[in-house]
C-alpha cells in the first residue's frame, strides 16, 4: 500500500484543527490528499529551527510532499514600499509558491504543518536536494499554499 494512501476520514483530530482556523473538514481533507497523490508532487522533507538557539540542529519535523504551483506574485495593489519590505534584500525570482502536505495521517504524533521559519528540502532528483525557506503562508480549503525562498546556495 502506498504511504500517501490514507481513507479520507474525518477523525476527531481533523475535524478539530479545521474547525480552529475556520475550515471545511471535508474540503480541506480533499485537498490535502489530492496533493499527496498528485503524479507532479515531489518528496521532501520538513525541518524546523530551534528559535531559542539559532545554533542548535534543526528539528526534522518529517516527510511531506510539496507540489509547485509557480512563482510568487505579489498582489498588485502592492506598493513599492510594501513590495521592498516583503523581498527584502532577496531577488524576487527566488520566491516560489507550492502546497505542503505532511505525509503523517493527521491524528499521529508524526503529524505537522509547515510554518514560517521552516525549512523545506526537496528532492529535485536523485542525489539532488534544493532547499527552501517558508517565508509566507495562507490556508483555506484548498489547501495550505506557501511562499517559498529557494536557497541558491550549493550544499555542501
Amino acid at each position: 500500500m502506498n504511504p500517501n494512501d490514507q481513507q479520507p476520514v474525518l477523525d476527531e483530530v481533523w475535524v478539530q484543527m479545521c474547525n480552529a482556523d475556520g475550515l471545511d473538514p471535508a474540503r480541506r481533507l480533499a485537498a490535502r490528499q489530492s496533493v499527496l497523490d498528485h503524479p507532479d508532487a515531489q518528496e521532501c522533507t520538513v525541518y524546523r529551527p530551534d528559535e531559542n538557539d539559532p545554533d542548535a540542529e534543526e528539528e526534522d519535523l518529517g516527510d511531506a510532499r510539496i507540489l509547485f504551483t509557480g512563482p510568487f506574485q505579489a498582489p498588485e495593489d502592492w506598493d513599492e514600499e510594501e513590495l521592498a519590505e516583503f523581498f527584502g534584500d532577496d531577488d524576487p525570482e527566488l520566491f516560489v509558491t507550492a502546497f505542503v502536505e505532511c505525509e503523517a495521517k493527521p491524528a499521529s504524533s508524526r503529524f505537522f504543518v509547515p510554518d514560517v521559519g521552516d525549512y523545506v528540502a526537496v528532492m529535485a532528483a536523485p542525489g539532488e536536494v534544493q532547499m527552501f525557506y517558508v517565508c509566507d503562508y495562507s490556508e483555506d480549503d484548498d489547501g495550505r499554499q506557501c511562499v517559498l525562498i529557494r536557497d541558491d546556495q550549493p550544499l555542501d
